[in-house]
């Protein structure tokens, strides 16, 4: 079985130094993350739970699952969060050639743009950002080096819940972010089916834990990213 700690070793950030971990501040802040929406079952019960918290969150989209779900999509962007490129399907970086790798990235992100242009058409102002998260967390540094130079910011994560994890009890998906999120954490959960066992029973009761203790959840907006320095 594969070791997947839930809080990122440090010396794994230093072999990455441009890539974002963490957001460095002293506010009572996190940065809430879903990977691999939007879909039908699990993304709009998600949107309602951080409703009801005031919270703003980030969704890195899988350019597929946009296509079968635009309306999921358009009323992510109309509750005012931000929207990152999670790819068109999924592929594992290591397992990929760099080439094929960036039309598969470039697929997804023409997705999105359409999708973004048509909530400018409907006199909505979407959180645009060119944000990208590497499925599995798995990309070579060619294809990291190349995603830059596109213009994209490569975001990690500082905190895992590991709610896709058959191995992982919704409880211990719980415990990984209470135990390990503070300050400026980037928190990775997950909008899909795989993950709704344990994400639906732990995104509750973080929003609660996080929120009697003062934080707010905000989303890796331009005004963020704009005061942050890429920690190494």
């Amino acid at each position: 079985m594969e070791f997947i700690p839930a809080r990122l070793p440090l010396f794994i950030k230093k072999i990455f130094p441009k890539y974002l971990w963490h957001i460095s501040t002293e506010e009572k802040v996190m940065f809430l993350t879903f990977d691999d929406g939007p879909t039908p079952k699990i993304t709009p019960w998600t949107l309602d739970v951080l409703k009801q918290y005031g919270a703003k969150a980030t969704f890195f989209c899988i350019g597929e699952n946009v296509q079968k779900n635009p309306e999921i999509f358009q009323n992510t962007l109309d509750q005012g969060h931000s929207i990152g490129n999670h790819s068109f399907n999924h592929p594992n970086g290591r397992k990929t050639k760099t080439q094929d790798y960036l039309e598969n990235v470039k697929q997804a992100q023409e997705i999105i743009n359409s999708q973004l242009q048509q909530s400018t058409l409907n006199n909505q102002q979407p959180t645009i950002n060119t944000l990208y998260r590497p499925p599995y967390g798995q990309i070579t540094k060619k294809q990291g080096r190349e995603l830059l130079k596109l213009g994209y910011k490569i975001i990690m994560w500082s905190v895992l819940a590991i709610d896709w994890s058959s191995n992982t009890t919704k409880e211990k998906s719980l415990k990984n972010v209470i135990r390990n999120a503070k300050n400026g954490s980037i928190v990775v959960f997950h909008d899909s089916e795989k993950a709704s066992e344990n994400m639906q029973y732990a995104l509750p009761k973080v929003l609660d834990y996080f929120s009697k203790k003062g934080y707010t959840f905000k989303s890796l907006n331009p005004e963020v990213l704009a005061t942050t320095q890429i920690l190494g």
